[in-house]
C-alpha cells in the first residue's frame, strides 16, 4: 500500500529543518570525536614512571636505560 497524499515538493520544505538539525548533530559529534582522538593520541605517548623500570622477571626496579 502506498500514501494516500504525497506531495514530495511540499514533505521537503517541512523536512528541510530537521533533516539540517540531524545532519548538525551528527558533524558536531564527529567533530567531538576527532578532538577526543587527537587529546588521546597526545596524552597517551609517554608512560608514567618511564624513570625507572621493573624486571618482569625478578621484580627488582632498574633505571631506565639510555637511548
Amino acid at each position: 500500500m502506498s500514501a494516500p497524499k504525497t506531495d514530495v515538493e511540499k514533505q521537503e520544505k517541512q523536512h528541510r529543518g530537521p533533516l539540517r538539525g540531524m545532519a548538525g548533530v551528527v558533524g558536531f559529534a564527529l567533530f567531538l570525536l576527532v578532538i577526543l582522538v587527537i587529546w588521546i593520541s597526545f596524552n597517551g605517548n609517554e608512560p608514567e614512571g618511564a624513570e625507572t623500570q621493573i624486571d618482569g622477571r625478578t621484580g627488582i626496579e632498574e633505571p631506565a636505560a639510555i637511548e
